[in-house]
């Protein structure tokens, strides 16, 4: 009868026991950052890794959406007599919401779960192992610069998939549609506020680019060294981070658009 609380208690502390893990080595990558300089090679290594090869998936990925968009609205818009607003509405979804919530998904799938199985291979391998037996920190010089790398290529290929989404939204209203080139253009300009909807798009961007960072390089320093562990921990940075992020969205868009 009490088998199942037990079972529940059991897994609720162990989930207590890995974000206080994690919490922890949180600390230990932030006071062992390198300084700027001495970490700068690292870090544009990071970011060539993270950040341009991922901007494949995120502007093929931001142009379909922007033309799923650009469908979709004009035509719910027309049951209104309001295609003219198509332009508003594809640019304040965009910047708003699924440039940065999307934008971090595909974060998480592409870069979140490579970052863990490169980090959780270093483990296997004993190469964290060694670099502490040669005095080099592995979170200084292997996990710091994967954290930074990830939070600084987050909002801007979010700003990226934005720009591609309104692109395509513009090709489907515009040339395929019939929607009036300028009227997209000025529409959008009038209802898009820069400090209310572009600033707030780019925290949200750099929270998710935190989090999922975070997530996916703990998950592979803290994997068990074995080819299961790293599939696990692969995929627990996935379902993390996406659950992260869509909760992180909901408290975000609360505060920012919610009036509390």
């Amino acid at each position: 009868m009490t088998g199942w609380l037990a079972t529940l208690g059991a897994r609720g502390i162990d989930s207590l026991r890995a974000f206080g893990r994690a919490g922890v080595f949180l600390v230990g990558v932030l006071t062992g950052t390198p300084r700027p300089i001495a970490g700068l090679p690292l870090l544009v290594r990071q970011l060539y890794s993270i950040g341009v090869l991922s901007l494949a998936i995120i502007v093929v990925s931001g142009l379909f959406i922007g033309m799923v968009l650009g469908l979709q609205g004009y035509t719910i818009l027309s049951d209104f007599g309001s295609e003219d607003a198509i332009g508003q509405m594809i640019a304040l979804t965009l910047v708003r919401e699924l440039g940065p919530v999307v934008t971090a998904l595909l974060f998480a799938g592409r870069a979140g779960s490579a970052l863990t199985a490169e980090i959780g291979l270093m483990k296997a391998t004993e190469q964290l192992s060694s670099m502490e037996m040669m005095g080099v920190d592995p979170l200084r010089r292997i996990v710091a610069p994967r954290l930074w790398g990830g939070f600084i290529a987050m909002p801007l290929l979010a700003l990226i998939f934005s720009v591609a989404g309104i692109w395509g939204g513009m090709m489907v209203g515009v040339e395929w549609l019939g929607v009036f080139e300028g009227v997209f253009w000025s529409n959008m300009q009038a209802s898009v506020s820069f400090w209310d909807d572009v600033v707030n798009g780019i925290i949200k961007s750099i929270v998710f680019g935190f989090v999922c960072s975070w997530i996916a390089v703990f998950q592979g320093y803290d994997c068990v060294p074995t080819s299961a562990g790293i599939s696990s921990a692969t995929t627990k940075t996935v379902v993390y981070s996406s659950l992260a992020v869509l909760g992180l969205d909901f408290v975000l868009t609360a505060v920012m658009f919610g009036n509390f």
